[in-house]
């Protein structure tokens, strides 16, 4: 068993399939496929199940995946204690970021960290919920992540650090049933079509609340894909509520931006391994603490 035969095995579990991880990783998919044998061979036991394009894990293979990650992390770090790297002259660095948070704060965060260390580059992972980005960074898929919570967070998993706070708004059309400038109370809600993410959100939690407190809402649409919100919107489709941070992208494509009272806020938190961080997620830890802001009352 080598560290090549384990980035292989690993790419086919992260892109779901040989030709794909192949593609990713610029080999041959026969010279992927052989290493994958040969990986088998030495380990006894089939790793995936082939099913036609796809590549399944079978228990064996499941049972591989944390080990094999944190073989590849000690790798990453031993390289990454060491000469280029050390420096950040060179090297790459996984986040895993909610949509919401990937607008601000993630954006202004990425753009100091590339214009203090521009030769290393960021790969961003998109993550549903809170619960999904914390998985992400316990099993080593990514160093940091960043996601969005109605309430403080807690996890024995990771580390969590502040990364300051967003309210949330209301988004409607131009010609839409509020008026401009004022601000919209949450029963003033009832009765309109709104549309939503997937439960585990802090926005959804929002308007979970509401049936909760006997203000009847309805679902027009259940999406994950957050970029849908502002189209869906704009078409009439119902109204949407989202973080503050959506507000300039919605104005300037033609929307209203409303607030929402009482004001509700959503906490942006940053979360990193228990374990030790690289050279990269280190400075990029640093300069996203540093540069949030402050949490109100501190």
């Amino acid at each position: 068993m080598d560290f090549r035969q384990l980035e292989y095995f690993l790419a086919i579990v992260d892109h779901g399939g040989f030709n794909r991880a192949a593609a990713a990783l610029y080999v041959s998919q026969p010279s992927l496929s052989q290493a994958i044998q040969v990986l088998e061979r030495d380990l006894g036991s089939s790793l995936f199940h082939r099913m036609g394009r796809n590549a399944v894990l079978t228990e064996a293979g499941t049972a591989l995946v944390p080990p094999a990650r944190e073989a590849l992390h000690g790798l990453e770090l031993a390289r990454a204690s060491v000469g280029a790297v050390r420096e950040l002259r060179a090297g790459r660095l996984h986040i895993a970021a909610m949509a919401s948070p990937t607008v601000e704060p993630l954006s202004t965060m990425v753009q100091r960290f590339t214009d203090r260390y521009p030769e290393v580059s960021l790969g961003l992972r998109i993550a549903l919920t809170p619960a999904d980005v914390i998985e992400m960074v316990r099993t080593g898929g990514c160093e940091l992540g960043l996601l969005t919570t109605s309430s403080p967070l807690s996890s024995p998993d990771v580390v969590t650090h502040h990364a300051g706070d967003h309210r949330l708004v209301l988004v409607t059309p131009k010609d839409g049933p509020f008026p401009a400038c004022r601000a919209v109370r949450r029963e003033q809600l009832e009765g309109h079509r709104l549309i939503v993410g997937q439960r585990g959100t802090g926005i959804r939690s929002y308007v979970d609340d509401l049936g909760a407190q006997g203000i009847d809402v309805r679902i027009a649409v259940e999406t994950e894909h957050r970029m849908a919100f502002l189209p869906l919107v704009l078409k009439g489709v119902g109204l949407a509520v989202v973080t503050e941070s959506w507000a300039d992208l919605s104005e300037r494509a033609g929307a209203l931006v409303l607030d929402l009272e009482p004001a509700s806020l959503q906490h942006n938190v940053l979360v990193s391994r228990k374990a030790q961080l690289t050279p990269a997620a280190r400075a990029f830890l640093d300069i996203a603490v540093d540069t949030a802001p402050r949490q109100a009352g501190s």
